[in-house]
């Protein structure tokens, strides 16, 4: 009956008509097709109906007042058509199966509940039959109406039903969600047909319930019911919406077997799914196959190629477009934004006015986006003006993108003044400002807006530990996220790798675990970026067996996730193994980038893998492609140096495209030291010096190298340059945390309560780990005093008094863990390794530089350290 309320009227073939006469087959006229008078087969339907009334001899002309009514339904005139049913009730005048038909149809159409209740009245006072067409449209009606409980009596009291009475009653119940009442008369029908499968199926689709669509879709094969076009545009979606293109492409089997794939709204749901993911070539054989194709159509192929940076192609298509609509436009605009071509994205937006097109709101924002990505204010302030004009200043996600783009552009003064107007504030708002502050360091500012929210959602609680992860302050780090996770909302996946990037650099093993257990607890441990996260923070704490596991037991690792392996055996010294993983990784068709190399690098460097080292430097800028950067230079300038290849480490610094860095000039001064190269440490810090003047490092690296020479009076010009610039050389210290106490030692500290026992117990390993041949080595001594004065030093180092300290006050047999901030002196590298044979104990250690496996008298390093 939709083209019955159309102006123009409907004309009907006699044949249709006639079968109409039958109570049972009334259908007929309200599904026939629309068609011209080319003949005198069609007629006007109120020529029939003047034929075949029924009238009485009252006062009013039955005839015409049929007639009226059948024109006022097809003109919408709903209220006035009842009035002259009414009228023709007042005068007696018999009602025919077509009037009331005709009215139904108008009260379904415009959703008129209360016309549709008159109407039903109607009938029951005229003790008129409705029979099972009329009753199927009775509950249409007041299903339509949203009016279920009216809807199911009339179904109930029904004498007679067919399947389309319990499809319409279950599409009822299906159309708002009551899927419990819906699946009930689901059960209960004598038998289903296609129509009964995809109410179901749709519904339970459109409502987030797509395990439960995919089963009935299943048992619907099943039990031998062929499914149209509609159960396939909503299988399709089903199979989009779960991510399960692979049954998605067997779905596409079966329509091309039924042959209902030039249907549009299958074509576009298979479009939509092949688009999804990202399968643009059977995307498009879907969109060239298409029969008919809609706006939708287009939209989806410009997005599809909008997502996949096919820009190019994109445009090609949009200009094919036959007509373009605003969605078009924003497809366009928000492709180019997407993938950084922020500046055509604007001359799409000027063009679209020009071609008479008004933005909308998805528009305003998009542009907003690039206005933001560029910090382009000026032209920020000219789309905010443009809004205003629209009356879409102060619309909630308008004022977001406001908002953020002003933040973004460094003007927290604007951006507050339109958070401050914004007549209703929501959690993105909120978030929004605090993002903006947190962005231009204003952390004290974000806290105060963080602390006022009325309701805080993950990514708010997540901005602000971010932040102070950014701002150094690990204390509000912790804090924060121990308030989030005892009383906050559930972290998402990017909560959890940013707070466990804090405790990896912390190298806070026990909050590590914590968290660890928790994303176990709530399901995230399973996540790639939280797993990625685990391994890197196991591996920073010294648990490299720890975060081995983590990874094998990933079910998916992407290029991040070996990456962070390999580094970890690399910051471990277990350089072959980093190589042996990355190998591997090649060999799963993963593209490492310049951060894998690296950690390959890093692995050759600490292991001694000098011939690898110089094959995967050339591996890297030959077969990938990847020009070096300062960070691998000093990697293999470290190897080399290291290996006493100093000649072509200087080489190599001479050669570089760019400019050495203080990461390369530290790596051959740290080299000079290994080997004792005094004019060649003098250059390398020279050079180190007018990078970084306030490196403290660099100058106490360079009076070691002169004190293990014997050159005490270039020790001094050192340590008095140190003095004239102001330079403070930062203590040697460690330490090590025992039941979540963390206890520092400097050298020759006497303030730790237990010092007593402390020293003792040196003592006792000095005597011992002597006796097992160990030579105090001098030359890291770095005082001209007296040779036994020196080996007192030595004795008293921090990582000495830490493992003492550690072998008191924890279990025999159990690992010791030590951080130094400073790098580890060769004389306690050998100690270490003699006290780790004489106790039985693994000892590691972790310096400024990597970590040191200490066991059964040898380390991980193999003494290339």
């Amino acid at each position: 009956m939709q083209r019955m309320c159309r102006r123009k009227p409907i004309y009907y073939r006699l044949r249709d008509v006639a079968m109409a006469t039958q109570d049972e087959k009334p259908r007929h006229i309200f599904n026939a097709v629309s068609l011209q008078p080319r003949n005198q087969t069609y007629r006007p339907l109120c020529f029939f109906v003047r034929r075949q009334s029924v009238f009485s001899n009252c006062g009013i002309d039955s005839e015409r007042a049929m007639e009226k009514i059948y024109i006022l339904c097809e003109q919408g005139r709903l209220k006035e058509a009842m009035a002259m049913l009414h009228l023709m009730e007042h005068a007696d005048n018999q009602v025919n199966h077509n009037a009331y038909a005709c009215l139904l149809q108008s009260c379904i159409q415009m959703k008129d509940l209360f016309q549709g209740k008159r109407l039903h009245a109607h009938m029951i006072k005229s003790n008129f039959n409705p029979g099972i067409y009329m009753g199927n449209s009775l509950i249409n009606m007041y299903a339509k109406c949203d009016n279920l409980v009216d809807s199911r009596q009339v179904f109930n009291k029904m004498p007679v039903k067919n399947t389309c009475s319990w499809n319409t009653t279950l599409s009822g119940y299906a159309k708002i969600g009551d899927m419990e009442h819906a699946l009930q008369m689901f059960q209960e029908m004598p038998e289903r047909d296609a129509v009964t499968w995809t109410v179901m199926i749709a519904a339970y689709t459109q409502f987030g319930h797509c395990q439960e669509a995919l089963l009935l879709y299943k048992r619907m094969l099943q039990e031998g019911t062929l499914p149209n076009q509609f159960t396939f545009t909503s299988v399709v979606s089903m199979c989009t919406n779960l991510e399960n293109f692979e049954l998605g492409k067997q779905v596409h089997g079966h329509i091309i077997i039924l042959g209902v794939g030039s249907y549009v709204a299958v074509g576009n749901s298979l479009l939509n799914m092949y688009a999804k993911c990202g399968s643009t070539e059977k995307a498009r054989l879907v969109f060239d196959q298409l029969l008919l194709r809609n706006v939708y159509s287009w939209n989806t192929l410009l997005g599809m190629y909008a997502q996949s940076g096919s820009l190019d192609f994109m445009q090609r298509l949009f200009d094919k477009m036959p007509a373009k609509d605003v969605v078009s436009w924003n497809s366009m605009i928000a492709g180019h934004v997407q993938h950084g071509n922020d500046s055509k994205a604007f001359e799409l937006f000027v063009q679209m006015q020009q071609d008479g097109m008004n933005p909308d709101i998805i528009t305003f924002i998009s542009i907003l986006t690039a206005c933001s990505k560029l910090e382009a204010l000026k032209q920020g302030k000219q789309v905010h003006t443009h809004a205003i004009k629209t009356g879409l200043e102060l619309h909630g996600t308008m004022g977001n993108a406001l908002v953020s783009m002003y933040a973004k552009c460094g003007c927290t003064d604007d951006a507050r003044f339109v958070f401050d107007k914004m007549p209703e504030l929501n959690v993105v708002s909120w978030t929004a400002m605090i993002a903006g502050y947190l962005r231009c360091d204003s952390i004290d500012f974000a806290r105060q807006l963080f602390d006022r929210m009325p309701e805080r959602d993950v990514v708010a609680w997540t901005a602000m530990i971010v932040g102070y992860a950014q701002y150094g302050d690990e204390k509000e780090v912790i804090q924060l996220s121990e308030h989030m996770l005892r009383s906050g909302p559930k972290p998402n996946n990017f909560t959890f790798s940013c707070i466990l990037s804090v405790f990896a650099s912390l190298a806070d093993l026990e909050k590590g675990r914590q968290i660890h257990a928790h994303t176990t607890k709530i399901g995230f441990d399973s996540h790639v970026s939280v797993s990625n996260s685990l391994v890197t923070m196991y591996a920073k704490c010294g648990i490299i067996e720890d975060a081995r596991q983590v990874f094998r037991h990933m079910p998916e690792q992407d290029a991040v996730s070996w990456t962070a392996i390999i580094a970890g055996n690399a910051q471990h010294g277990f350089g072959r193994e980093a190589i042996h993983l990355f190998e591997i990784m090649l060999q799963k068709g993963m593209k490492p980038d310049h951060i894998t190399f690296l950690g390959v690098l890093t692995g050759c460097s600490h292991a001694g893998l000098l011939d690898e080292g110089r094959y995967y430097f050339s591996f890297m800028s030959q077969d990938y492609r990847i020009t070096p950067r300062a960070s691998h230079y000093a990697c293999m300038i470290d190897l080399l140096g290291r290996a006493g290849c100093l000649r072509e480490a200087v080489d190599l610094i001479n050669n570089m495209p760019i400019e050495p860095d203080a990461y390369v000039w530290g790596a051959l001064l740290g080299a000079c030291r290994v080997h004792g190269n005094v004019d060649l440490a003098k250059h390398a810090a020279e050079g180190l010096f007018m990078l970084e003047p306030e490196h403290a490092g660099a100058y106490s690296l360079l009076a070691n190298i002169y004190a293990s020479s014997g050159k005490w009076d270039d020790v001094a010009k050192v340590r008095k340059l140190m003095k004239d610039r102001g330079v403070k050389k930062d203590p040697g210290c460690s330490w090590i945390e025992i039941k979540n106490k963390v206890h520092v030692f400097g050298v020759e500290d006497g303030r730790h309560p237990q010092t007593v026992e402390i020293y003792a117990m040196l003592e006792k390993l000095a005597l011992q780990i002597r006796e097992e041949g160990y030579v105090p080595n001098m030359k890291f001594v770095l005082h001209d005093v007296e040779e036994e004065h020196k080996e007192q030093i030595l004795c008293h180092h921090s990582e000495k008094l830490a493992i003492a300290f550690g072998l008191i006050n924890t279990p025999s047999g159990t690992t010791i863990r030590i951080i130094k901030n400073l790098r580890a002196c060769g004389d306690c590298h050998t100690a270490t390794k003699f006290i780790s044979k004489i106790v039985g104990r693994e000892i590691i250690v972790r310096d400024a530089i990597r970590f040191h496996h200490f066991k059964n008298g040898l380390c991980s390093c193999g003494d290339f350290w």
